[in-house]
């Protein structure tokens, strides 16, 4: 929605107010999933599964680069950075996100239907 209303022009309050809310409430959640998965799942799946260790160290840096672009997000939109601007930002982030889950998803899947973890799901998970 908020790179619609970039595309369409609309500026000032309406996208910033947008991407506000995008920030606040969808990079802090993905922060927190990562930080999860990071401090809790990935240490439990190399546990049982330590032929994994390289995919979770990428899918790290992963989490590590979309932090960095979600900051980068939040730094542009506190200056009301110009709407081109903001949408280089989104784009990045889509591309970065869209690569992170297919490749997780193809390597850890199966994986993850069949770990045992005793752990809360908010520990793992993150604040859903």
């Amino acid at each position: 929605m908020t790179r619609a209303s970039l595309a369409e022009g609309i500026h000032g309050e309406a996208a910033t107010r947008e991407l506000l809310l995008y920030c606040h409430g969808f990079c802090t959640a993905l922060d927190g999933h990562h930080q999860g998965e990071d401090r809790t799942l990935f240490p439990a799946i190399e546990a049982a599964h330590p032929e994994l260790r390289p995919v979770l160290r990428a899918l790290e840096q992963d989490h590590s680069m979309i932090a960095h672009l979600l900051g980068g997000l939040r730094t542009a939109v506190g200056r009301a950075a110009p709407p081109e601007e903001l949408d280089r930002h989104l784009e990045g982030i889509a591309a970065i996100m869209e690569s992170h889950f297919r490749y997780e998803e193809r390597q850890l899947l199966t994986v993850l239907e069949t770990l045992e973890l005793a752990a809360e799901p908010g520990e793992v998970l993150g604040p859903l």
